[in-house]
């Protein structure tokens, strides 16, 4: 392979026989480089840049807390009908689900009692004031009738909000309630199916309903490495469905406590999902990127060259003064490569078509 680059490069690069440059521990050529080679090999300069730091982590989908509706039983009762799935894009005041409660029946059956009761005590009333204004009975008969007018009339009102509290215009007399969407969004909890028994002691939704324009990226963070994450760090996010998109956003919240289970650290990451590509329970890397206190030289990660287990890079100084010269890597992160040794600021190396010029210099 190292001869068949050598070969295609004969037309691109002029060869000298000079004297031998002992480099590091490499032997390298002179090397010129020729107009057309020029065109296709890129010159970067080595620069003194703060250092950055990585950390991939696993994670998952969540639905964001603070942007959902959860919907809760009203009352008790047998669910009849359930119109939606796990999932579902749904329309406020869309029929979710059917119930027959006997307690919403009974509320309708003390509507009727009572609504007779405010008649009665109303006719009462008006048959006392008469009697009272024209001295017939006395001040406190009328008195009592009044009252227990007044009692009717609390009475009705009380069980008038308990039908409100319990559906209001979603149930009817025959004790059916019509569960209706409080907003627009996605299903994305469902905890009934047709035939379930709500009890009255119930504390768990039925539903719960997200717009999932926004969504949460819990990743697990190992004890060793929880100095390495905090708020405000830089986050990319790939998924398993989309390995060629990138999301981007920020760690917004890091928990402090351990996860008694399996003793990681929770960290949370807020995403903007206009497209919806994001689901819940979805699997997810997660790479935080944060910039750390010290400071070194740095080049293309595409300019370090791997060879016989070591670090080199090809130094340009002019077109006929090429170097290859060890370099000692601290590590590589997005792309950078920072070096430890073997450069100094303001060093030029090639990062595009090194590879043709590294074996020209360093072939026997």
């Amino acid at each position: 392979m190292k001869k068949e680059l050598i070969y295609m490069a004969a037309g691109l690069l002029s060869l000298t026989a000079c004297q031998e440059n002992k480099t590091g521990t490499m032997e390298s050529k002179q090397v010129c480089i020729s107009d057309s080679m020029a065109k296709i090999i890129t010159i970067d300069t080595a620069k003194t840049t703060q250092m950055k730091d990585e950390l991939s982590l696993s994670g998952e989908v969540s639905f964001d807390d603070n942007k959902v509706v959860k919907v809760f039983p009203f009352t008790s009762g047998q669910v009849m009908e359930v119109k939606v799935s796990l999932g579902d894009k749904v329309s406020k005041g869309q029929t979710l689900a059917v119930l027959r409660s006997a307690d919403v029946a009974g509320n309708y059956t003390d509507l009727t009692s009572t609504k007779a009761d405010v008649a009665i005590s109303k006719r009462q009333l008006e048959q006392a004031e008469y009697l009272y204004k024209n001295g017939i009975s006395s001040e406190r008969d009328y008195t009592e009738a009044k009252e227990n007018y007044n009692k009717a009339l609390a009475s009705n009102s009380k069980v008038q909000q308990q039908i409100a509290i319990n559906g209001g215009g979603n149930t009817n007399a025959s004790g059916t309630l019509v569960i209706k969407a409080p907003g627009d969004g996605y299903i994305v909890e469902k905890n009934i199916t047709a035939g379930n028994f709500i009890r009255p002691d119930n504390s768990s939704s039925l539903f719960t309903i997200s717009n999932m324009k926004d969504v949460w990226i819990w990743a697990n963070v190992f004890e060793t490495d929880i100095a390495k994450v905090k708020k405000g760090y830089d986050a990319r996010i790939t998924t398993l469905a989309y390995p060629d998109k990138v999301f981007t956003g920020k760690v917004d919240e890091v928990s402090s406590v351990l996860d008694p289970d399996n003793k990681v650290m929770k960290v949370r990451v807020a995403l903007q999902n206009t497209d919806m590509l994001l689901k819940p329970e979805m699997f997810t890397n997660v790479l935080i990127t944060n910039s750390e206190p010290g400071s070194s030289v740095a080049i293309p990660s595409s300019a370090v060259i791997f060879d016989n287990s070591q670090n080199f890079v090809v130094v340009y100084n002019t077109n006929c003064n090429l170097q290859v010269r060890e370099v000692n890597v601290i590590k590589t992160v997005d792309n950078i490569t920072y070096i430890a040794s073997g450069l100094k600021p303001g060093d030029k190396v090639i990062s595009k078509g090194q590879l043709l010029l590294y074996n020209a210099l360093t072939e026997d």
